[in-house]
């Protein structure tokens, strides 16, 4: 289970505060995965960096009772000037996983061939964005963290291969998505949220999110 109680989140721009969080509890319970919804800059990533505990909250409390994912595209756990080889077995041994495996499942999912052992700095955006899915699912989660959906790859096996997979882990775990476009989550959740002015609106169905969210932000 992950649960905010009375978290708030804050920035000084230079000039004001901008408010991402003002005093928002929410729970979500392992099997009910969740999608958020909200507009760009409003905070979509810092608040998924907050429930990976990558950030602190200002105030309040986020308790996780599971074990949750670094965020879908978060690279900042890997090491630019080493290879993918190395850094999916470093990975590996902070999570007390098989190095052997997890090296040899993103090797296979990757499809990067040569350069999965080339240092990651020299890889593509689109390459980096491959690996970070691929160590992502090696690794055991009760709650996987997705910003904005699949990786921004164009290779198409691979969007096949990792689609596949991801579809299968909804089977078994819990996906909290954030988009500012539904039909990013509609393959992922049922139940969904609305991130508005610092105040999250949940909903029981996607739809119900969808019809306040639209209102807000195109009427």
């Amino acid at each position: 289970m992950l649960e905010f109680d009375n978290v708030s989140k804050s920035f000084w721009t230079g000039s004001h505060h901008k408010v991402i969080l003002d005093r928002v509890s929410f729970r979500v319970e392992l099997g009910k995965s969740l999608g958020i919804l909200a507009p760009n800059g409003t905070g979509k990533t810092t608040m998924i960096n907050m429930i990976a505990g990558l950030e602190k909250p200002d105030e309040g409390e986020i308790r996780r009772n599971c074990n949750i994912s670094f965020p879908l595209g978060f690279m900042g756990g890997v090491i630019g000037r080493v290879s993918a080889m190395e850094n999916s077995r470093y990975i590996a041994k902070l999570y007390g996983l098989d190095p052997d495996y997890v090296e040899a499942y993103c090797r296979w999912l990757c499809g990067l061939g040569e350069y999965f052992d080339q240092p990651l700095g020299t890889y593509s955006s689109g390459m980096r964005a491959r690996f970070s899915f691929a160590l992502m699912l090696a690794l055991d989660f009760d709650i996987y963290l997705i910003d904005e959906g699949m990786p921004g790859s164009t290779d198409v096996e691979f969007n096949k291969r990792a689609g596949s997979i991801l579809e299968e882990r909804l089977r078994t775990t819990t996906i909290i998505i954030v988009s500012h476009q539904a039909e990013t989550l509609e393959k992922f959740a049922r139940q969904a949220a609305v991130l508005l002015d610092g105040h999250l609106h949940m909903f029981d169905t996607l739809e119900e999110a969808k019809q306040l969210y639209d209102y807000e932000t195109q009427g």
